[in-house]
């Protein structure tokens, strides 16, 4: 048998493992309320080829290649549990194994990783959330998807209703099709149909109502059966507390914003200050996509380097905003053509940092320009810390944290020589830090960021928003404090 005969008997082998993992993760999934993950990504209604992508790309953060023969004994015994709701990451299971010396089996060693979804310890099952979207634009659009995608188990958050306004003939045809094809995210991964007599859209199974109004004070969502809704404003038209005020009517319980909230509105960036968020509080912002990209990085540097003062140069794609040809604009720049022109403009991310991260004291500017590209942009930050460093020493750092901080969700690694922007489409992280771009100089760094700020951040508000449902279930094992 030649190598090239050995390279793909191996490849059909792992094929196969990956085959036999599905519909575990399935079960887990519907009946348990579990969500498998392996170093941060889910697993569920993931391909054959997903799952072995998902655990090769282990190789570039970890420095060695995860296998599924390593992971899948963990996943058998997860079966074997009395589990709770939860999220469990067979890739951190298998490296911590790997790291124990005590000599445990596999089953002690998951059984004791996982105790507290176990047993006494776990968690009930809750009902579902109702969720409701107002405006259903590109981040509604991509935040509908995400909620679609995550009611697989029934428990958790349910889209109910879109609010729009009347588009005029074919308008629910037009925004289903919308939903279902998009040209940069691609095709939606189910089924979607239209019933106009009803006025509803139904995407794999789940029955979501289009309401059209004008104006938040037209809709008394408990007509529809809407009771205690988490709503999601896409529009950023109202970005104060009166504003936003206007969406609590009856059936909706909180608002959540997908843009800076302005005044004395909370400005949440998940994985940094969600713990803040008082029970009582109604109205709360998910900040900007610029600032949950710059502001975990932020943290992690001042946590171990400390941060005495950074600039962050955003260079953004372009966005609805924007003029597709020269045209009038409130704006200074933006009016000028979009797709031709690099456009300086302003950022707000560097001063709603204070807000999400009141503890760095550290002065922060920032600027930006919008470029011809339609997703993904790059923040550069640069910082002076508060003491010298090493290059090496800050990327093994920024690895460490990509893998076993609480920030592991909101910021990833790549080491690939030959990155671009549209390699992370897609992304669900809030930022990837580019090992390769990084830059150190004594007590000065330059980190370059990437990051989907339509679907990464999107990632992100749904986690907000899982987080006041009540619905944001544990991770085991713990990320190491």
């Amino acid at each position: 048998m030649t190598v090239n005969d050995d390279s793909f008997t191996s490849w059909k082998n792992r094929e196969e493992i990956a085959e036999s993992m599905i519909p575990i993760i399935g079960k887990l999934h519907r009946e348990q309320d579990v969500t498998v993950l392996v170093h941060s990504r889910s697993l569920v209604n993931k391909s054959v080829v997903s799952i072995l992508k998902t655990h090769r790309f282990a190789r570039q953060i970890a420095g060695e290649e995860l296998s599924v023969t390593e992971t899948l004994p963990f996943l058998q015994t997860l079966t074997t549990l009395d589990l709770g709701p939860s999220q469990i990451d067979i890739g951190m299971l298998a490296a911590d194994y790997k790291a124990d010396s005590r000599g445990l089996t596999v089953e002690e060693f998951t059984a004791e990783a996982v105790a507290g979804a176990t047993g006494e310890n776990k968690i009930e099952r809750r009902d579902g959330r109702d969720v409701v979207l107002y405006g259903f634009g590109r981040i509604g659009r991509l935040v509908a998807r995400l909620l679609i995608e995550k009611a697989g188990s029934g428990n958790g958050l349910r889209l109910r209703a879109i609010v729009v306004r009347g588009g005029g003939e074919a308008d629910l045809v037009k925004r289903a099709s919308l939903l279902r094809r998009d040209s940069i995210h691609g095709q939606f991964q189910g089924t979607i149909t239209v019933d106009e007599a009803n006025s509803t859209i139904v995407a794999n199974g789940n029955t979501i109502k289009v309401i059209y109004a004008n104006d938040p004070s037209e809709v008394d969502y408990t007509a529809y059966g809407i009771e205690n809704a988490i709503l999601i404003d896409n529009t950023g038209k109202w970005r104060d507390r009166e504003g936003l005020s206007k969406h609590l009517r009856p059936g909706i319980d909180k608002v959540v914003l997908t843009a800076p909230g302005k005044g004395d509105v909370p400005n949440i960036v998940h994985g940094v200050n969600h713990d803040t968020i008082k029970p009582d509080e109604r109205i709360l912002s998910c900040a900007s996509c610029t600032t949950n990209a710059i502001v975990p990085p932020l943290k992690a540097m001042d946590d171990e380097y400390g941060v005495l003062r950074g600039h962050v140069e955003t260079v953004h794609s372009f966005t609805n905003d924007q003029n597709l040809l020269d045209n009038y604009h409130k704006a200074d720049r933006r009016g000028r053509s979009a797709p031709l022109n690099m456009v300086i403009t302003e950022t707000g991310a560097a001063s709603a940092v204070a807000k999400a991260l009141p503890e760095l004291k550290a002065p922060i500017t920032g600027s930006s320009i919008r470029v011809p590209v339609p997703d993904v942009s790059i923040a550069i930050l640069s910082l002076r810390l508060g003491r010298e460093t090493t290059r090496d020493e800050v990327l093994e750092y920024l690895r460490d944290v990509s893998l076993h901080s609480p920030l592991k969700r909101q910021i990833d690694f790549t080491t690939a020589p030959d990155a671009v922007s549209m390699d992370f489409v897609g992304s669900r992280h809030a930022s990837i830090v580019d090992a390769g771009a990084t830059k150190v100089d004594g007590d000065n760094a330059i980190l370059y960021l990437w990051y989907d700020n339509e679907f990464g951040y999107s990632c992100q508000v749904i986690r907000v928003v899982q987080h006041v449902s009540g619905v944001e279930y544990p991770t085991f094992p713990a990320p190491a404090a």
